[in-house]
């Protein structure tokens, strides 16, 4: 018997009260253990890391309004809501390069939804008589946060459809308390790109032109976002099967599947996405299919395993385990919802051969097919309580870290 409106209807102001408490209690925690605790600086869990912390050298990132909300990327995100990819201040490449006259800014390596949205809501915001970098601040959490809430809620509906609300309850509150679920009420761009992505997996059945709209914009968010178009296509090829002709709706929605293709080529071949590529090589040492920077970085994660370097033991455990868990849980999912896995596990080779190892913990928010998996593996109390224990553990303490300006993915 299919669930009445009243049980939907509940089931979602259950996901939005659960999605609440978490909002309340994860800053409220990062307030509080920023009040209770100190550390040692400076960080070394990464060769690179020791000179970075701290947001004193950072003065966009050193306003004290929920200040343990910004850290590492949040500097890009805050600078480009409030002055654009070529503030003055911005910190830019050594040197000039065959795009531009002067050294590009960095702010050319992240892409403009997010943070314009930051300056677009950052209007009204401005009533409150904030600073601007506290008005851009609370802009970022408030769309971080809005961009989950509708990512949760479409997560449990398409997973209440396909395997029932028990397991999708689980799902959203792995999610949730996943070890860097924090970086979706952060300003950085996971919320609202989990937002996007699992809206557009979503509405694939039920609103195809709503789909591609949210991957279309999920494209000029995300790099990774073009990848949605895989699910996108996977779906098209579906319903050509069940209605075994090309009809003229299957047409015209073949026609709109090419959208997010078409902005991220105009992206890709604009100036800002050539300076994007060109900041991502030349700084952050990252590019597409970099296979042999990529081997050789994984290579000395690996090593750091045994090393002297306890952090950084710790910190590549987890990036490793991660990267077993994303790959795993594709491939678990891979009969059941091809199109889906297939994305998933796209964006774990896209992520983990660029050319450097970090990070990968937090790209897995955006990987539908794991928290698939261990909301079924938690059909198993014992693996609920132990699941929930370890990600908990670890999320405390990713958060902290990130309050504190410590390298946390």
């Amino acid at each position: 018997m299919p669930p009445t409106n009243s049980a939907i209807n509940r089931f979602a102001r259950q996901i939005v009260g659960l999605w609440l408490v978490w909002l309340l209690v994860l800053w409220g925690y990062q307030a509080a253990v920023t009040a209770r605790y100190q550390v040692q600086r400076p960080d070394s869990a990464l060769f690179w890391t020791a000179a970075s912390t701290g947001n004193a050298q950072r003065p966009i990132l050193s306003d004290p309004f929920m200040n343990a909300q910004v850290a590492w990327d949040s500097e890009f995100y805050l600078s480009l809501a409030l002055y654009g990819y070529d503030d003055p201040e911005a910190r830019r490449l050594p040197q000039p390069g065959l795009l531009s006259s002067k050294p590009l800014a960095l702010n050319y390596a992240f892409y403009p939804v997010y943070p314009y949205l930051m300056r677009l809501l950052s209007y009204p915001l401005g009533i409150l008589g904030f600073t601007p970098i506290a008005t851009a601040t609370l802009a970022g959490l408030v769309i971080s946060a809005l961009g989950t809430l509708a990512g949760i809620l479409a997560l449990a509906s398409w997973v209440e459809q396909n395997q029932g609300q028990a397991q999708a309850f689980r799902a959203v509150a792995y999610l949730l308390s996943f070890p860097t679920g924090f970086f979706l009420a952060q300003v950085y761009t996971e919320g609202l790109y989990v937002g996007l992505s699992f809206g557009c997996l979503a509405l694939l059945r039920r609103h195809w032109g709503w789909a591609v709209l949210l991957a279309t914009v999920a494209t000029l968010t995300r790099a990774v976002g073009i990848l949605l178009i895989i699910p996108l296509g996977w779906a098209w090829i579906g319903a050509v099967r069940r209605q075994r002709e090309l009809s003229q709706q299957l047409m015209l929605q073949a026609v709109a599947l090419l959208l997010p293709v078409f902005v991220h080529l105009v992206w890709r071949f604009s100036f800002w996405g050539k300076a994007f590529q060109a900041v991502q090589q030349q700084f952050f040492n990252c590019g597409l299919f970099n296979l042999r920077a990529a081997a050789s970085v994984w290579n000395a994660g690996f090593l750091s395993l045994s090393g002297d370097n306890a952090a950084a033991a710790v910190y590549y455990a987890i990036e490793l385990s991660a990267i077993a868990l994303g790959i795993f849980s594709c491939l678990l999912t891979l009969r059941r919802y091809p199109g889906i896995s297939i994305y998933g596990l796209l964006m774990i080779l896209v992520s983990i051969t660029c050319g450097t190892a970090w990070s990968f913990s937090r790209y897995l928010l955006a990987v539908p097919s794991v928290f698939l998996v261990l909301s079924h593996w938690g059909d198993s109390p014992l693996f609920d309580r132990v699941w929930s224990l370890i990600s908990i553990l670890l999320l405390a303490m990713f958060s902290a870290l990130f309050s504190f300006n410590f390298w946390a993915g």
